[in-house]
């Protein structure tokens, strides 16, 4: 059981920068990739970045690429998104999620993530 808690989540304007943080519980943080999703009102929740269990490779949607920056830190417990650039349509709830680490990559599709976090709004005026 991983039981997700994100933070960090305000109102930014247009071109500013925010980060986000989730904590996970549980010992075994290291065996699960980790992602971050967004739902925007009427919408259906969409991939936004996605971190392998170890190390540092990282995985975008194309609509935040250059923008957000996706880490973590194992001995932490925590997962972060740096979103800098912020426009308009970023605004959503921020939702992270954790994937039991089977395979290489780190799913891209929210169906595939166990864990998710209550989410976190994020709201970017114009």
């Amino acid at each position: 059981q991983v039981q997700l808690v994100e933070s960090g989540g305000g109102l930014v304007q247009a071109g500013g920068s925010l980060s986000l943080s989730c904590a996970a519980s549980g010992r075994t943080f290291s065996s699960y990739h980790m992602g971050w999703f967004r739902q925007a009102p009427g919408t259906e929740r969409e991939f936004v970045a996605a971190i392998r269990r170890i190390g540092t490779s990282t995985y975008y949607a194309d609509s935040v690429k250059g923008r957000f920056t996706i880490s973590r830190d194992n001995a932490k417990n925590t997962v972060y998104l740096q979103m800098n650039s912020l426009k308009s349509e970023d605004t959503a709830v921020y939702y992270c999620a954790a994937a039991y680490a089977s395979n290489y990559y780190p799913p891209r599709v929210a169906n595939e993530y166990t864990y998710w976090g209550q989410g976190t709004l994020v709201t970017v005026s114009s």
